[in-house]
């Protein structure tokens, strides 16, 4: 999906179309979640400092998330995949690899397939969507971000290799910004430089990775379209303006982040054994501390009252609380039966 927070943003409130708007807090401490296409051509970018993208972009618009209306977008728009495939990855809310080798609709081509698939999104959710075709995650991947926003590219098999060859590394999927740099200082900028370093070398500098390196710059890229990965944990934190420096303050916040999340369980259908409760102090120390319990988490009373029993069990005498996050991980469905049954209570 394009810039898909801040689409949804801008499709239920029409007075933000058109202009720069960032999903997230505006003070000093908070971060873009997300940023239109308007406010990127100021460089506002996901995950940057707010002070940063207001000083980037002055009119930018900050909007607070709204993730249940996400999450139910995100429903929708996976609906219409699998009425093409059932096998299906989700990479996050908003992105997915789909393997349409044996498509339901018996189309056989996957552009075709891929054209469909983006018109039925603009007219049920009033989104636009981006598509990358090619034979493999690696290559759709990297085609998915090339005609964004609101396009399509195929890159064929007999094109595969001089494409890669022309790619500079920071496009490549898997690589990221700090092992870019790293490359660059090896003398290797785009996919032509890669594919010069035998196996051994690229091994011996970047571990494992290597091994995936020389096979992705020669466009291969065996992995299968996973169905069944399993979602490992929901949380949900915030980052404060304002160091907590209070134990009302403190319960208050946990307050409001155990509302959030267990609306998100609620809403993903699910339910957990294991609670994690995050903190993050004002000199940048983090600790967490969890508890796994016998039953599943049915109910905000229950999550409530465990999440208080681990924060009592943490000192917060003379400290400045900087952020909390409160997350659930042993996850099921949430029709699931508890796993043990006991005689009391």
């Amino acid at each position: 999906m394009d810039a898909f927070f801040a689409s949804v943003e801008q499709l239920d409130n029409p007075e933000l179309k058109g202009k720069p708007v960032a999903v997230g807090g505006s003070g000093e401490r908070s971060v873009v979640a997300a940023a239109s296409y308007e406010a990127r051509k100021f460089g506002v970018r996901s995950a940057m400092p707010s002070v940063i993208a207001k000083r980037l972009c002055p009119d930018l618009i900050f909007v607070k998330h709204n993730f249940g209306r996400y999450i139910e977008v995100s429903a929708s728009v996976f609906e219409i995949f699998k009425e093409y495939t059932d096998i299906i990855e989700p990479l996050s809310i908003d992105e997915a690899f789909l393997d349409v080798t044996d498509d339901k609709k018996k189309i056989g081509s996957a552009t075709v397939i891929a054209k469909q698939i983006r018109t039925e999104i603009k007219r049920r959710t009033g989104l636009t969507a981006s598509a990358g075709i090619s034979v493999n995650k690696f290559l759709a991947k990297i085609a998915s971000d090339i005609n964004k926003p609101d396009g399509l590219f195929l890159i064929r098999p007999e094109e595969a290799e001089k494409f890669i060859e022309e790619l500079p590394v920071e496009k490549f999927y898997g690589i990221g910004k700090v092992t870019a740099q790293k490359m660059h200082k090896l003398g290797i900028h785009k996919g032509s430089d890669l594919k010069k370093w035998d196996l051994l070398s690229l091994v011996r500098n970047f571990g494992k990775a290597g091994a995936f390196f020389y096979d992705i710059v020669r466009g291969i890229d065996e992995r299968p379209v996973e169905p069944d990965q399993e979602r490992k944990s929901i949380g949900t934190e915030l980052t404060y303006e304002k160091d907590l420096t209070t134990r009302f303050e403190i319960i208050a916040e946990l307050y409001k982040l155990e509302k959030e999340l267990m609306e998100r369980l609620e809403h993903s259908e699910t339910t957990g054994r294991t609670i994690t409760l995050k903190v993050k102090f004002s000199d940048f120390r983090q600790i967490t501390r969890s508890k796994t319990l016998q039953n599943y988490i049915r109910d905000f009373d229950t999550l409530h009252r465990e999440v208080s029993d681990i924060r009592k069990s943490i000192k917060f005498e003379a400290t400045r609380i900087r952020l909390l996050g409160v997350s659930i991980s042993n996850l099921e469905s949430d029709d699931c039966d508890d796993r043990q049954l006991f005689l009391f209570d």
